[in-house]
């Protein structure tokens, strides 16, 4: 029998719904409302270790629409997820109560291991044509970064403290970023990217899938589309090449030019470049590893994931 669930992930940048119905004959999902909105949560944590109070109000305010939403389609079961902003932040309480009041679950912040998982289960649920054996799904957010490896099930994960607004924040505050800035960058990812080659063997998978934002609007722009087209990135492969490419020229450009592309949500505009060079310095790592040549882009993540679990 159906079943409607819904599911919010609450990162450092945004907040996305899914509001799907699952349950029946595959144990597939069936989308309702898919919504997301660039609240940026964790703006200043890095530097603060609190949330910004306007931060706050406008992520309350898109749970608010969110609830309006869920009450409407009758869902069974909610789950409010809160990651890497949330798991850094002093003040979460002040969320963690907005949360109760406006929906009247419980908020769940999830370790970085749980997010790694729920992002491989999401995001592997729906490829399809995956090439027999291990694969690696990488989830670059606005504060971290989550890599795992796995074939039915994960074997190894990791969460590394690095993300497309905490590289920002920290090290890339040029228009566009100056040398010194990228280097300095660079050198901090390079090092996470050690710890994680400690933790996760990346010469063992034999496809990378890469998912969020970051890497799907990345996606967009190497295959030339014009406005984000979700269902001509899902599942889409590209050559590492080609992804690096593309990464090098955001991560180089001014913020006027990356306004200049449509495909780019505005609220992406000044933190993509520090997403694009995480994503471009991983995939190298793991081309030397592992030998892969290409990269599959999934549009489904954590929050098929949530929603997933909960239809058990």
């Amino acid at each position: 029998m159906s079943r409607t669930v819904a599911a919010i992930d609450c990162g450092t940048n945004s907040i996305r719904l899914l509001i799907a119905a699952g349950g029946g004959p595959g144990g597939s999902l069936r989308d309702l409302e898919r919504r997301m909105e660039v609240v940026r949560l964790g703006y200043g944590v890095d530097r603060t270790g609190r949330f910004d109070p306007a931060a706050l109000q406008r992520t309350l305010e898109a749970t608010r629409r969110y609830a309006v939403l869920i009450d409407q389609h009758g869902a069974e079961a909610v789950r409010f997820v809160a990651t890497s902003a949330t798991r850094d932040a002093a003040n979460r309480d002040e969320l963690i109560d907005g949360v109760r009041e406006i929906l009247g679950v419980e908020l769940d912040v999830v370790s970085g291991q749980e997010e790694a998982e729920l992002s491989f289960l999401g995001a592997v649920s729906t490829l399809r044509g995956l090439e027999e054996g291990p694969v690696l799904v990488v989830d670059i957010g606005g504060g971290s970064t989550e890599l795992v490896l796995g074939e039915d099930a994960p074997t190894h994960r990791i969460s590394l403290d690095v993300g497309s607004v905490r590289l920002t924040e920290r090290f890339l505050h040029g228009d566009p970023p100056t040398s010194e800035e990228i280097a300095q960058a660079r050198s901090l990812v390079d090092a996470l990217l050690d710890e994680a080659a400690a933790a996760v063997p990346l010469a063992r998978a034999r496809t990378v899938v890469g998912v969020a934002g970051t890497v799907t609007t990345l996606a967009g722009l190497a295959l030339g589309h014009e406005s984000y087209t979700p269902d001509l990135t899902h599942g889409a492969e590209l050559a590492i090449t080609r992804m690096r490419e593309s990464c090098a020229e955001i991560l180089s450009a001014t913020r006027t030019e990356r306004a200049a592309h449509p495909i780019i949500h505005p609220g992406r505009i000044d933190v993509i470049g520090g997403g694009a060079l995480i994503w471009s310095r991983l995939l190298e790592r793991v081309q030397e590893a592992s030998g892969a040549r290409s990269v599959r882009v999934s549009e489904h993540d954590i929050l098929d994931g949530i929603a997933l679990r909960l239809l058990g």
